[in-house]
Order: structure tokens, then C-alpha cells, then sequence
């Protein structure tokens, strides 16, 4: 299938390169984004392409329905594990060096080849954990 360069498309790319740090829910997108033209439709339709094309990790957060979609495609997102908090959705980057040694433990231990760019551990980041205490 020919993947078509839009204007819409642009946009959407540039946005979610902008928010490479957090999942963002398609409503959200969609309202960031009806200032410049884009409809909902267009953010639904781009958002299902993009995670065919393995640009977007697609997530949901545990007793919700609601869908959660993180761009991966930036360059340094592609070499690191990612942690995401349950609490804000923000998504930060391991450090290199303990990615480096969960990767390389996993991969001798079970023989198993781990894809950095779509590994999440989810927890509660310091923030919203101090947020509590």
C-alpha cells in the first residue's frame, strides 16, 4: 500500500515528535490539533497507520478503556527501555547504561531478542510519587 505524504500527516508527525515523551490518548491529539485543521477522522485514520508502520506504541492503562499511543520513531527512543508513570502517562528513557545491562541479562539468560523501542515498564515516577507521600 503507497503511503501518502499530507499535509495532516505533517502535522500529526510533528506533534507526536513533540510529545515523544508521553502517550498521549487520540482525544487529546485530536484536540491539540483541530487549530490546525486536522479532524478527528484524520487523527484516527493517521493514528492506525502510523502504528502499522511501527512509529507508535499503542497502550492502556489498567482500569481504563481508554488508548494511549507513544511515538517511537525518534531516534533516541529507539535504543532505550521506557518507563511510564501511571499516574501523569509521562514517558521518560532509561538510563543507557541499566538498559544495557536488563537487555543483555535477558537476552542471555532466556535467549530472547528484546525490541528497546516497544519495552515499557510502568510504575510511578518520583513527581507523582512525592505528589502522595
Amino acid at each position: 500500500m503507497q503511503r501518502y505524504s499530507t499535509k495532516q500527516r505533517k502535522v500529526m508527525l510533528d506533534y507526536l515528535a513533540s510529545h515523544k515523551d508521553e502517550s498521549v490518548s487520540a482525544s487529546r491529539i485530536a484536540e491539540d490539533l483541530k487549530q490546525s485543521g486536522i479532524s478527528k477522522s484524520a487523527v484516527y485514520r493517521n493514528l492506525a497507520l502510523l502504528e502499522k508502520e511501527g512509529k507508535l506504541a499503542k497502550s492502556s492503562k489498567e482500569g481504563s478503556r481508554c488508548v494511549y499511543y507513544r511515538y517511537k520513531d525518534a531516534g533516541d527512543c529507539r535504543s532505550h527501555i521506557h518507563l511510564s508513570c501511571q499516574v501523569c502517562g509521562k514517558t521518560y528513557h532509561m538510563a543507557s547504561p541499566a538498559t544495557e545491562n536488563i537487555v543483555s541479562s535477558v537476552e542471555k539468560d532466556s535467549d530472547f531478542s528484546v525490541d528497546r523501542s516497544s519495552s515499557v515498564l510502568y510504575g510511578i515516577c518520583g513527581t507523582c510519587r512525592h505528589k502522595v507521600e
